[in-house]
């Protein structure tokens, strides 16, 4: 029996249209151009989640950026510039995710 993916885990049966999708465009196609290394495709998606308040899949994607080579350091310094950029309280909700996640 193969893995589940994230998406089958948490959504499965429920929207299975939106299981393939996520699966076989976004992670099976968009995240394989070359034009970006992963590690980049993660520091441009936890910065939109972070911009965006979609603060809910932050831990998963901060994860993710890590496992692509994202450092913690460089993940902590891009909440910091965004607090700039996307507002004071996104950037405190982020770091306190990111401490949650980093102790993991």
């Amino acid at each position: 029996m193969t893995e589940q993916s994230p998406a089958q885990k948490s959504i499965g049966d429920f929207a299975p249209k939106l299981v393939e999708l996520t699966d076989g465009v976004l992670f099976g196609d968009v995240w394989e151009r070359p034009e970006l290394s992963k590690r980049d495709r993660s520091l441009v998606v936890v910065t939109s989640l972070i911009t965006s308040s979609s603060f809910e899949q932050l831990p998963n994607h901060m994860r993710l950026a890590r496992q692509n080579g994202l450092t913690e350091a460089e993940l902590k310094e891009a909440i910091i510039h965004l607090a700039f950029y996307a507002g004071w309280p996104k950037a405190m909700s982020a770091i306190q995710i990111a401490k949650t996640v980093f102790a993991e």
